[in-house]
């Protein structure tokens, strides 16, 4: 996974999506926390909506939905938001990955901004992904195989935790804390910069 030079001098460039889990309702803490750190741009999906508290995200994080998309959109030679923000970032992080986001990105499918973002993706720079479902559905053999799809295109899995989940069942499937999410981008980041910076890389 390539670096650019100037990712070195600068804050890195996050780019945070929230898909239709329950779990969304720590997106604004996962903002907070990489925002202490980088510059930061978040994206929800339209069922994420549901569960993201809008109004504590960090006051210098710009939201995108799927509105957004083309609503800034008049002519041939326009911006388009997904290829704009695919540029901007650095590193892009899906938290949570609902089990509908993870069969349409192994699928292909790109019928709203973040699947747009994560099919026109370069893949020589980083793409997290930390999955949040019920158990049941984190051990359908549909997961497994397209798990394997998102690992074959480069996309790094953040494993979801056994605990108590929203529906009341015990087990696998809850999202990683924000807390882990954030510190395992940024000991990546960090050890990618020293490779970079010792031309070693």
């Amino acid at each position: 996974m390539n670096m650019e030079m100037d990712t070195v001098t600068r804050k890195p460039r996050i780019l945070l999506a929230a898909s239709g889990s329950v779990a969304s309702i720590k997106f604004s803490n996962l903002c907070h926390c990489f925002s202490e750190w980088a510059e930061v741009k978040a994206v929800a999906s339209k069922s994420s909506l549901n569960f993201v508290d809008k109004p504590s995200l960090p006051q210098n994080v710009t939201l995108y939905t799927d509105e957004d998309e083309w609503s800034s959109w008049n002519k041939i030679g326009d911006p388009v938001l997904h290829i704009e923000l695919r540029r901007w970032a650095d590193v892009m992080i899906i938290a949570p990955l609902s089990a509908n986001t993870l069969a349409k990105i192994a699928g292909g499918l790109c019928d709203n901004l973040l699947t747009c973002i994560v099919r026109a993706w370069d893949y020589s720079k980083p793409l997290f992904v930390a999955p949040a479902m019920n158990t049941l559905m984190w051990n359908n053999p549909f997961t497994e195989r397209h798990l394997v799809l998102l690992d074959e295109l480069g996309i790094t899995l953040i494993p979801p935790i056994k605990k108590k989940l929203a529906c009341g069942d015990y087990g696998n499937g809850a999202m990683a804390e924000p807390s882990l999410i954030y510190s395992t981008v940024r000991l990546f980041w960090e050890s990618q910069a020293r490779k970079q910076s010792d031309g070693t890389s």
